[in-house]
Order: structure tokens, then C-alpha cells, then sequence
């Protein structure tokens, strides 16, 4: 299959490349030429169907071209080593939890996907030169792709995070890892990050002196994956009669997850309609309301990995409905949540259900509760574990969570980072010397 642009202005590749290269020549997204439906079949038997087994048949429509079926396999049983549940929050909303893998973020799986994709491509390809992965995080896709491509021969990851705007935990998991995962600290915000990183790929001189790539949203190999959790919630509702007239509501920041669930929807997912929950980052909430896209400067909120201000892959929401504002704001509603409502929204939760929401899953609830329609049933993507989060889920919640094994042991290593000024003559001059 051919991946093209969505600024239509460079030409037309293979999967390979748009993996590789992570952002085509013209600065846009690539998007694959066509998206295959899945058949009725397919539908019928899906509540009978594993995470594992449902993954592979997405993972054939996506990339079955491309890649040999035993191998692409391999890569979805490497990639999905845990299980991603349904929990009834309140009577016909539900959580689906996204938050079982590695580094308990939603994120594990596009980037262990991505991980050993890239990973296939690079033993195919003659040469041997280092592949640079540089990704911009503001939280959780920093932890991710660092876990996720941690050891892998012939790839070096750079993250690039904003100074002070991650909390402690997800800063451990992606500065204490040391080998090939070099953690670059921003002096700025996300948006910053995202572009230093775009910059890069743009930059001539860095491009013939190191092979450079993304591991953000907008390289197909870290996003695509992602359609798996819609139907694997499908899946979920289904079995429990609760599938018909289904609401999925994402908590959305750089919007690749629910561009993700949108490809999940053409490829003939029955999902009756989404909600883009957002914090105070509103940019998409007022393009629905508007038809204009005004990208600003984000703000900081308690729910930071989603605190962009210019949300990257708008471009291919905006390519998959021609361009249409009727079509996409009659398939997506929006709404925007103070950090006030997000702590009224995990106490209110808590007290009333015992459920520990953290400040992202918190948005995607509210979203539910305050747009739910009569004979609908809402499922809200539950995207870390909360306590990623402790100090304001306690302060929200007054109650104390427990930090699972696997975050306490990252707590446990030592900070290293590099510094970083805003500048991209900086951090070019920087890359030039590696």
C-alpha cells in the first residue's frame, strides 16, 4: 500500500519509508491511499475473539501488503503481552483500560508496535546505519516509546520533554533508562518539543548526517496501532449486550488516539458517534463550535500529556473527511474541562464509585456524564494508571493509592538528561555532534 502526504505535495511512498522517514518532505502526516473495511463476519464473532486475535485481523487490514502475516503476528504477540478490560463506572458508562502494559499508559502499544516494526524494516535493509528516533512528549509518549524501543540494536531514541511540565514519575520512566534512550530536557512546553522535532526532520544538514524518525502520533507506525483498543472495546460491550448505540469518549491532546478510533470507524467499527474530551487546551473544542482551527500556545493543566496547543494530527482528521467541518462535528461533539472540573470530576467519582480516575480518564468521564444521551452506553478511554499521577489524584481524591512495583522501580534509578534551549540552532548543533 502507498502512504501519501497530507499536504499533497510530496510524492507518494511505501509503508517502509513513511515508517522510517516519520514525516514526509512537504512537513505533513502521512495517510495510507485507502482503508480496508472489515468484513460483517468479522462483527458477528468479534465478542468471541481475543485482545490478540482481534489485533492480528486489524493489523492484516493495515499492514498485510506490506508485511508477511507469520512475521506481522510476531510483531502484534510481542507487542500485546497484557489485556485491556472493561470496568462499569456508573450505570451505562464504562471504562476501558488502557493502562495495563509496561509503563501503564495507553501509549505501550503503538510504540512496542512501532518498536519492532521499524525494527523489521532496518534487518531488511542492507546498510546498517543508526536510525534516530526523536519524540516530543508531554507525559506519556516519552515513557512509552522510551520502554518501548529500550535495547533494540540500531536504533537511538532522543526525548525531548518540557522542562518541569511532566510529572516525577513519568520523568523516571524515560531519564533513568540510560543505553540507547538519551532524554533531552526543554526549556519551554510541549509545543516547543513537537517543534524542534519537526525542524529536524526538515533540516538538510542533520538529515544527510544522521537517519532521523518520529516515534510521536504522526508517523503511521506509532498511531495505526492504536485502532486496536476500539475494537477490542467493542469487543468487550459486545459481550456484555452493551454494544448497540455505543459512545466512545477519548481524552485528546496531540489527537492521534482518536484519529486511531476514526480509522477504527471507517474500517466499519458500529461505533454511534465520538467525544474529543480536552482540558483547558481547547483548541479542537472551539474548532467544532467554529469551523476555524486557531492553534495557540498550550497551557499547563494537571492533565499535561494533554497540553498542546496545536494538535498534529488535526491534519489527518481534517484529510479524512475531505475537509468538511459538517462531517466531522456530526461524528465528533467536544468538550473542555478546568483543572477545577477535572479535581471535582475524581473526587465525584471516587466518593461516589470507588473507581480512581486519573485527570485524563477524568476528562473522557465528565465528557460522558455531561453528553450521554438517552438509550446510549458511553465508554471512556481510561489512558494511565493514576497513580503516574499521585500527588494530584490524592490532593483530589483525600485518599492515598499505591504505587504499582513497576513504577516504584523507576523511582528507584538516576536522573539523566541533557539540557536544552528552545532555539533549533541549538539543538541542530547539538545532533550534528552525535
Amino acid at each position: 500500500m502507498l502512504y501519501y502526504s497530507t499536504n499533497h505535495s510530496s510524492p507518494e511512498t511505501t509503508l517502509e519509508e513513511a515508517v522510517v522517514k516519520g514525516l514526509a518532505t512537504d512537513r505533513g502526516l502521512y495517510m495510507p491511499e485507502h482503508i480496508k473495511a472489515l468484513p460483517k463476519e468479522f462483527f458477528n464473532d468479534i465478542d468471541k475473539m481475543s485482545f490478540h486475535e482481534i489485533a492480528c485481523r486489524v493489523a492484516d487490514a493495515f499492514f498485510g501488503e506490506d508485511i508477511p502475516a507469520d512475521e506481522l503476528h510476531r510483531i502484534v504477540r510481542d507487542t500485546l503481552s497484557f489485556d485491556c478490560p472493561v470496568a462499569e463506572v456508573n450505570p451505562n458508562i464504562y471504562s476501558l483500560e488502557l493502562f495495563h502494559g509496561p509503563t501503564l499508559a495507553f501509549k505501550d502499544v503503538g510504540a512496542r508496535f512501532m518498536a519492532r516494526l521499524l525494527q523489521y524494516f532496518i534487518k531488511k535493509r542492507s546498510h546498517t546505519r543508526t536510525v534516530n528516533v526523536l519524540v516530543a512528549t508531554s507525559g506519556d509518549t516519552g515513557s512509552a516509546v522510551a520502554n518501548g524501543f529500550l535495547g533494540v540494536d540500531g536504533i537511538h531514541v532522543y526525548v525531548l520533554y518540557p522542562k518541569g511540565k511532566v510529572s516525577p514519575i513519568q520523568e523516571c520512566q524515560f531519564t533513568t533508562l540510560g543505553r540507547n534512550i538519551t532524554a533531552v530536557e526543554v526549556d519551554g512546553v510541549f509545543d516547543d518539543c513537537q517543534r524542534l522535532v519537526k525542524s529536524a526532520f526538515m533540516d538538510q544538514d542533520l538529515c544527510q548526517h544522521l537517519t532521523l524518525t518520529s516515534a510521536n502520533s504522526i508517523n503511521v507506525a506509532r498511531f495505526l496501532p492504536q485502532a486496536f483498543y476500539y475494537f477490542n472495546a467493542y469487543a468487550r460491550m459486545k459481550a456484555i449486550g452493551k454494544s448497540d448505540n455505543l459512545v466512545i469518549s477519548v481524552p485528546s491532546g496531540n489527537f492521534g488516539n482518536i484519529t486511531a478510533g476514526l480509522f477504527a470507524h471507517r474500517m466499519g467499527l458500529p461505533v454511534k458517534r465520538f467525544i474529543a474530551a480536552n482540558n483547558a487546551n481547547d483548541i479542537f473544542y472551539n474548532y467544532l463550535l467554529s469551523g476555524v482551527y486557531s492553534p495557540k500556545a498550550s497551557v499547563q493543566t494537571i492533565a499535561n500529556a494533554m497540553d498542546v496547543g496545536d494538535p498534529s494530527n488535526f491534519a489527518r482528521i481534517f484529510d479524512l473527511y475531505g475537509g468538511s467541518h459538517e462531517r466531522i462535528s456530526s461524528l465528533i461533539s467536544g468538550y473542555t474541562f478546568t483543572d477545577s472540573q477535572i479535581r471535582e470530576t475524581m473526587n465525584e467519582c471516587y466518593n461516589r464509585t470507588g473507581y480512581i480516575l486519573d485527570p485524563h480518564g477524568a476528562c473522557g468521564y465528565r465528557a460522558l456524564q455531561s453528553g450521554l444521551r438517552e438509550n446510549e452506553t458511553g465508554v471512556f478511554l481510561e489512558t494511565a494508571h493514576p497513580a503516574k499521577f499521585k500527588d494530584t489524584v490524592e490532593q483530589a481524591i483525600d485518599a492515598e493509592i499505591q504505587i504499582p512495583d513497576r513504577l516504584a522501580d523507576f523511582m528507584k534509578g538516576q536522573k539523566q538528561s541533557v539540557s536544552m534551549t528552545s532555539d533549533f540552532k541549538d539543538f541542530k548543533a547539538y545532533l550534528m555532534k552525535q
